[in-house]
């Protein structure tokens, strides 16, 4: 099939995609927010008659005692929890299963996911298993492939960039090929969210920095892709300021409470966004490369992002001209050309002052193959992207990306 035909029928097959989604239920999370807002969840749950839950996280979160705080008010409220602190920081099928064997083996009623994007992803994948047992993760892989809603899922942020509190999402990864899959599907959609920015004031300086360009980048992908709605084109935009004004201040001074609660809102924002506009060829490439060689989502999602924002070209002008006016770094003089170049230096500049680096230094030339082959099976047709990468396209930006 020639290049051409088969961008007819992407573009067919994403609008028929965007049409379907307009009957799915797009109510967003309830939230419990500001400092110290995740004491108030045991007795939030128990008011939704759950008496049992599992709390998914890791292993480093325990060591740092960060929820003995939420594990002293389930038990002041008298509720029953069990703990699995086994996840990886890429959640492979392996570990969804033990996690749901625990929910199973232990009775539960509902689940806590307490952590960044893995705890989030491995609990949303458990709990997809748990409501369809005869489904493997294999089989649910892809778009609106879970037939029965979730159990009880309540989602408790510790970082601002994954959004996944508010995602339809759940990424995993398969060890024997080291490729990252996607599970998509309004059923995983978290029902409650927590957003305690006191649970983000020991982030390191490079996790801040990293996550809060994983959350600019959702906001940006969903803005300039060809599936937004009103509310995803607000949302994208309000992010993108609220990390414009707050990352860097986030950076430099984590115990600013201040900066912390925009950033964790800016990231809700953001991940509201693209869960119904979607992404693009940036998280394509990076989820590669994190299947690849393990590199940190966040890290791999900056460095690329102006990359393939500067391969999109004219096609993207105008959004980032628009987004270049709301962050108030253009002159009324300037072109719409010279603006979206300018946004596109901004998220450069971000990148250098938070010292995350210009390019990857461990990319290997004979893997180059194989990430282009899964960054364009991942990214067509179902991403709507402003303008359709090839296999050649797609091996030029990731050549370079590659340090010399």
């Amino acid at each position: 099939m020639c290049f051409w035909v088969k961008k007819i029928y992407y573009r067919v097959n994403q609008k028929v995609l965007k049409f379907a989604m307009r009957f799915m239920d797009w109510s967003e999370p309830t939230l419990l927010e500001g400092a110290n807002a995740v004491l108030k969840l045991p007795s939030f749950i128990k008011s939704k008659g759950i008496n049992n839950v599992l709390v998914v996280t890791d292993k480093g979160l325990m060591s740092l005692h960060l929820l003995d705080p939420l594990f002293k008010e389930l038990e002041k409220e008298g509720l029953s929890y069990s703990i699995f602190d086994g996840v990886q920081p890429n959640p492979t099928i392996q570990n969804i299963e033990d996690c749901k064997d625990i929910y199973l083996k232990n009775k539960c009623e509902g689940i806590i996911a307490f952590g960044g994007g893995s705890p989030m992803d491995c609990a949303k994948g458990a709990a997809a298993r748990i409501s369809n047992p005869k489904k493997s993760i294999k089989e649910m892989r892809g778009y609106l492939k879970i037939r029965k809603k979730l159990p009880p899922f309540f989602a408790v942020p510790t970082t601002a960039g994954t959004g996944s509190e508010t995602t339809l999402a759940a990424v995993v990864t398969d060890p024997t090929t080291h490729e990252k899959n996607a599970i998509c599907d309004g059923k995983l959609r978290p029902k409650y969210a927590v957003l305690d920015p006191n649970l983000t004031i020991g982030l390191p300086p490079h996790i801040t920095s990293t996550t809060g360009m994983d959350a600019l980048t959702h906001a940006v992908e969903a803005y300039i892709g060809k599936s937004n709605v009103k509310s995803t084109i607000r949302y994208a935009e309000e992010a993108t300021k609220l990390i414009h004004k707050n990352l860097e201040v986030a950076y430099s001074n984590g115990k600013d409470i201040e900066a912390r609660s925009n950033m964790l809102k800016a990231s809700f924002l953001a991940g509201s966004a693209f869960t119904r506009a979607f992404v693009g060829y940036v998280h394509a490439i990076a989820h590669n490369l994190g299947g690849m060689y393990g590199t940190p989502h966040g890290l791999a999602n900056a460095v690329i992002l102006p990359y393939v924002l500067e391969w999109y070209g004219k096609s993207v002008y105008k959004p980032l001209a628009k987004l270049a006016d709301l962050i108030e770094i253009t002159k009324p003089e300037m072109t719409r050309e010279e603006k979206a170049k300018l946004f596109i230096s901004e998220i450069r500049r971000m990148n250098k002052v938070m010292n995350i680096p210009e390019k990857f230094d461990f990319i290997k030339e004979e893997d180059v193959p194989t990430i282009v082959s899964r960054a364009l099976k991942e990214g067509n047709p179902g991403y709507p992207v402003p303008k359709i990468m090839n296999k050649k396209d797609c091996e030029a930006v990731i050549r370079s990306l590659i340090a010399k």
